[in-house]
């Protein structure tokens, strides 16, 4: 497990496989994480997921986000894809319970994952992407150091409107420089 001042990583319980499947089909999460049609997600689906992510063999590392003062599970990071060769990953992080959104929790998640990654991993660049409406995401993500790279202009449709992505990025070398 990997701990920050707010949350601890941990690998996913079976447990969590029904809170998880709640989450993902809130329609404000559905918005800002899925570019497809917001279909609903069933509980076969997320156990699915689960095998698929337990088992050994894949470059996804995922992990559950637990509140460090109750050991509630809160949500859920981790790396999406790696290029080994290039030594680049992309990450994704959301909490689910909202009761922790906009208390730094899922800042202190991305820090830790993102600590997890440049010292574990021995990745020199972290990319993710984020929809240009999803402003307290931008903003978390700033604060852990990611950049702008660029802008995918009208590139996801949602909710009757087409919307910028963005892609952000942190380099392991600008990320040492920082203060955690």
């Amino acid at each position: 497990m990997f701990t920050g001042k707010l949350v601890r990583l941990r690998a996913y319980k079976k447990e969590d496989i029904p809170l998880a499947q709640t989450w993902l089909n809130d329609p404000e999460m559905k918005t800002d994480l899925a570019p497809g049609i917001p279909y609903p997600y069933t509980l076969e689906d997320e156990e699915k997921w689960y095998l698929g992510n337990t088992s050994s063999g894949n470059d996804a590392y995922t992990f559950a986000i637990e509140d460090l003062a109750t050991g509630a599970y809160i949500g859920g990071c981790g790396v999406n894809w790696v290029d080994w060769k290039n030594s680049r990953a992309m990450v994704g992080i959301a909490i689910g319970n909202k009761e922790f959104l906009g208390k730094g929790y899922g800042t202190d998640a991305m820090t830790v994952l993102v600590s997890f990654i440049f010292d574990q991993m021995n990745i020199r660049k972290i990319k993710l992407l984020v929809y240009a409406f999803n402003e307290r995401a931008i903003k978390s993500y700033k604060k852990c150091g990611f950049i702008v790279e660029g802008i995918k202009k009208l590139e996801v449709y949602k909710n009757g409107a087409y919307h910028d992505e963005i892609e952000m990025a942190l380099f392991r070398d600008d990320w040492r420089t920082q203060e955690h």
